[in-house]
């Protein structure tokens, strides 16, 4: 099978992607973390398949899309050539689409309602699978931004833990556009505070998953305790010549 992508592109992901892991290793050495804690996940959306074809080759072992209609078009691409990937879906996911990706996602981040669980545990228990799930905190108290509030993630806990055919591994938030020096970071230190809380809580050495963190405040997520971050244009560049107007 021939891949899509051009020697051009390979060079240019490659260069990204180096800088992106010196940047991570950086900041690791600097909170006193080993790099390996860190997993990058390459945020893909928008761009064609050979973007995601690129950055495997380049040494990426895993891929986020925000949505199910992208992703599930490069997993049977990525299968068509044989490619081993951990897909991880980030975006805001319909109840009605969680049956396309059930086993099919090394982690589905951006579980944000009860009613969503729920219907991971179903559709995972109709197909014999577990499913890894974050839950998404809203910790910023941005209204534009889906998730639980901090007072609310116990009682979510309490509702999905023992559902059966998921995994609850952690959460995953966002941090707002700054408005001035130090707000992502800030909310990622309030972040790390809740999560660590929420491991006495669960009692879980699954509970392991902090996703915080993109092209624009990984590295401060990284030095509050980020253990995925997701990382779009610092590695595939403008997607703006991609959307769709």
């Amino acid at each position: 099978m021939q891949y899509d992508f051009d020697d051009e592109l390979l060079a240019k992901l490659s260069e990204n992607i180096a800088k992106v892991k010196a940047d991570i290793r950086s900041c690791c050495i600097a909170a006193g973390r080993d790099p390996d804690e860190v997993t990058l996940i390459g945020v893909s959306k928008v761009f064609p398949v050979e973007y995601a074809e690129a950055a495997v080759m380049a040494g990426l072992k895993d891929l986020g899309e925000n949505r199910v209609q992208e992703l599930m078009p490069k997993i049977e691409r990525f299968s068509s050539l044989d490619i081993d990937v951990n897909w991880h879906l980030i975006g805001t996911l319909q109840k009605n689409k969680v049956k396309y990706v059930i086993g099919k996602t090394k982690l589905i981040h951006s579980v944000n309602t009860i009613e969503l669980a729920e219907e991971i545990s179903k559709r995972s228990v109709g197909n014999n699978v577990t499913t890894g799930i974050l839950l998404q905190a809203n910790v910023s108290g941005e209204e534009s931004k889906h998730g639980f509030a901090p007072h609310e993630l116990k009682p979510a806990l309490d509702n999905v833990m023992d559902l059966p055919g998921i995994e609850v591994r952690g959460l995953m938030t966002m941090a707002p556009i700054e408005t001035y020096d130090g707000e992502a970071r800030e909310v990622f230190a309030r972040t790390r505070v809740i999560f660590e809380d929420l491991k006495s809580y669960v009692h879980s050495d699954k509970w392991n998953v902090l996703s915080m963190g993109m092209s624009q405040d990984y590295k401060s997520a990284i030095l509050e305790g980020s253990t995925h971050v997701r990382v779009g244009t610092a590695i595939f560049g403008d997607r703006s010549k991609y959307v769709s107007v």
